[in-house]
């Protein structure tokens, strides 16, 4: 089984349980999101599949510091761009190439503990390597920032 990279909790957002089109759950003292609202975030988080895939091939070109480059100012204080490098780094370099991915689905969550507060979506692959016996799940999640732009918060495998 397959460590989670090793950076800071807040930039490794997961979510328990994934499937598309998930209501978030809300947190303790937060009420839930209204249908109105959910059907706001739903079509916000339409086009994050694709971003994530466009992010996994980023990963797999090995261009882990143009992916922190982009990634949500919320998330940057809490991790360095070479933590973030060498971490993700470390972590395909154990699993080795890159032999298929499948989507698996995508979940979203509002203020998450542990993590600076906003709205997060996940995208979750089942993504099968040259060093692993079966798919590990791949997970790239995003956060919404001020400016309605969907950007890197998180990578992990496991």
């Amino acid at each position: 089984m397959l460590k989670k990279l090793a950076l800071p909790a807040a930039l490794l957002i997961a979510a328990a349980a994934v499937h598309a089109q998930q209501q978030p759950a809300p947190q303790a003292g937060q009420p839930p999101l209204s249908p109105q609202q959910q059907a706001q975030l739903n079509q916000l988080a339409k086009p994050i599949a694709q971003a994530a895939l466009q992010t996994a091939q980023q990963i797999d070109q090995g261009k882990f510091g143009e992916v922190w480059d982009g990634a949500s100012s919320s998330i940057k204080p809490l991790v360095s761009r070479d933590a973030f490098v060498k971490g993700i780094a470390a972590d395909r370099k154990t699993v080795g190439a890159l032999k298929s991915r499948n989507f698996a689905g995508e979940s979203a969550s509002v203020n998450p503990a542990g993590a600076p507060p906003g709205t997060y979506m996940n995208v979750q692959f089942a993504t099968q390597f040259a060093n692993t016996k079966q798919p590990v799940r791949e997970l790239i999640s995003y956060h919404l920032d001020a400016d309605n732009k969907w950007r890197v918060s998180g990578y992990t495998l496991r």
